[in-house]
């Protein structure tokens, strides 16, 4: 098993279609995106070739390969809006493995081992992200990264016929 990363400085079409297979997978959505009800939860997005561009500019992206085959993605922010410690110099993160066959490996633990490094290269101390309250498997490795429980926003997103908490976490570099 061999993985790769790659920062994402100049994407393709087939960048745009992998990035809307995984963000339109049923399987994925509920722990992709917040979903406010079954409505959101269904919900289809497209981007286009010059959306992904622009997410570029706010969002450092590096694609993620298993022996060659495009796997996931993740990507750091800084200083979102979205933090729920407001600290300057935070990395806001999220990763997606989308395939399948991506999944199960420990490509996670290494893709966020990577983008620590990424983020300390940039010159940042800290990062923050949300995990939903169901996604056991992620905070599990979360967890065993050494990221630690900040906070809970109560009714963040809906799965399962019910709304769930974001479970948000941090960790000093």
């Amino acid at each position: 098993m061999n993985t790769n990363f790659f920062k994402l400085t100049e994407p393709t079409q087939y960048d745009v279609d992998a990035f809307n297979r995984w963000e339109n997978n049923p399987e994925l959505i509920p722990f992709t995106r917040p979903n406010l009800n079954q409505a959101a939860l269904e919900r289809h997005d497209t981007m286009t070739l010059d959306e992904l561009k622009q997410r570029l500019e706010y969002h450092q992206t590096y694609l993620i390969y298993l022996d060659n085959q495009l796997v996931g993605e993740m990507n750091f922010m800084i200083d979102p809006d979205h933090l729920y410690k407001k600290e300057t110099g935070t990395a806001w993160i999220g990763i997606t493995i989308g395939e399948p066959a991506g999944r199960g490996k420990g490509i996670g633990y290494q893709a966020i081992q990577y983008l620590e490094e990424e983020i300390k290269k940039a010159g940042l101390t800290r990062v923050e992200l949300g995990v939903f309250e169901f996604n056991t498997q992620a905070r599990k490795l979360y967890e065993k990264l050494g990221y630690k429980e900040i906070g809970r926003i109560e009714n963040f997103t809906y799965w399962a016929d019910k709304m769930w908490f974001d479970i948000r976490m941090e960790k000093y570099l």
